[in-house]
């Protein structure tokens, strides 16, 4: 194996982990909004409509649970 051939192999190595740390850097960073997404796919699913009134649902889209 030349020299080459372990700079080329290193330099993939790190090419591939700064790729996964940047998705795992994005998915991290989106965690909240998919969190109160599927929140309010629960709440919708267990009727509800009743929540909204109840005044669960603020103005800015954040609810208080």
């Amino acid at each position: 194996m030349k020299w080459d051939d372990v700079s080329l192999a290193i330099l993939a190595g790190f090419g591939c982990l700064s790729l996964l740390l940047a998705q795992v850097n994005d998915v991290l960073s989106r965690l909240p909004q998919i969190v109160r997404s599927w929140r309010r796919f629960r709440r919708e699913l267990n009727g509800g409509a009743g929540s909204r009134a109840q005044g669960r649902d603020s103005p800015g889209g954040r609810g208080e649970d």
